[in-house]
């Protein structure tokens, strides 16, 4: 990580959420906050909501505003000295999209990710080999140039290192369909390598992986869903489509979601019965 305090998006997103906070405690609205300031009211929001970065003279201003002593001070302008830093991924935005940037930058501060995948091996679990090939699945929809291909799975190879082998690495629970196991991507040796390597990982001590086999009840109806813990920050789920994804932090919502996965892990094999299954479909594979 560029910077030792954690990922700048979080700080981003935790520095909007305090001015927020410091606003409502001076029994303040945006806009009369904005009015005092000589700012317009979409400025103050979109500060708050972490879509615009302040400058120091904004905080600056802010902090006379809501009367802040030095100590609080002090603590905004180290979020801010944070946020301003660059994260890995800011190295590929050419060739991903915004909102996934995004989760890049949540995801490293992650201190637990559950993942639900109906279609396919999860990202930070595949081989180099799968990743091309799933990435080369969507050319035909969604256009991408040889070099973006080669970006998107180089991004793919440095997110793993940088959140499954990291120092104290998030824990990761994976919930994965039967069918993900079976749908082919490139060549048979490509899948026969993505199953051994699935097999590998999870013996990782903070990756759990659970298969929900084809002849199990199906708990829940819903697309792939990755839903992100943070140790100083609220649950966020993310959920990517086709050619848009978006994030869900509703708190309600994101129980439900939490609820889903566990009905998921329940209907699911254990973490020793799915190394079996996965590597009889390894051998099916050869």
């Amino acid at each position: 990580m560029p910077s030792q305090q954690g990922s700048p998006t979080v700080r981003r997103l935790r520095l909007g959420q305090e001015l927020r906070l410091l606003r409502e405690r001076r029994k303040l609205t945006g806009a009369r906050a904005a009015k005092e300031l000589g700012w317009s009211p979409s400025k103050v929001s979109r500060i708050e909501a972490a879509k615009t970065m302040p400058s120091s003279d904004d905080v600056k201003a802010l902090s006379e505003l809501y009367h802040l002593d030095g100590d609080k001070v002090d603590e905004l302008f180290g979020l801010l000295r944070d946020a301003e830093q660059r994260g890995w991924w800011e190295d590929y935005e050419d060739a991903l999209p915004e909102e996934y940037t995004r989760f890049l930058g949540l995801e490293a501060e992650a201190t637990h990710q559950r993942n639900w995948e109906p279609q396919a091996v999860p990202g930070l679990l595949q081989t180099e080999d799968y990743a091309r090939e799933v990435v080369l699945a969507t050319r035909g929809i969604v256009r991408i140039t040889h070099s973006g291909v080669r970006s998107r799975v180089e991004a793919r190879l440095d997110r793993q290192r940088r959140v499954l082998h990291r120092p104290e690495a998030c824990r990761m629970s994976v919930v994965l369909d039967e069918a993900a196991l079976m749908r082919r991507f490139g060549e048979p040796s490509v899948m026969r390598g993505q199953m051994e390597h699935l097999l590998e990982i999870s013996l990782l001590p903070h990756v759990s992986v659970h298969v929900l086999t084809l002849d199990s009840l199906h708990p829940v109806n819903t697309g792939a869903f990755i839903h992100l813990k943070f140790a100083a920050f609220d649950d966020v789920v993310y959920l990517e489509q086709l050619y848009t994804a978006h994030f869900v932090d509703d708190l309600e919502r994101v129980a439900g979601y939490e609820t889903a996965f566990d009905h998921m892990v329940s209907q699911a094999l254990d973490e020793d019965d799915s190394r079996v299954l996965i590597q009889r479909k390894a051998m099916l594979w050869r």
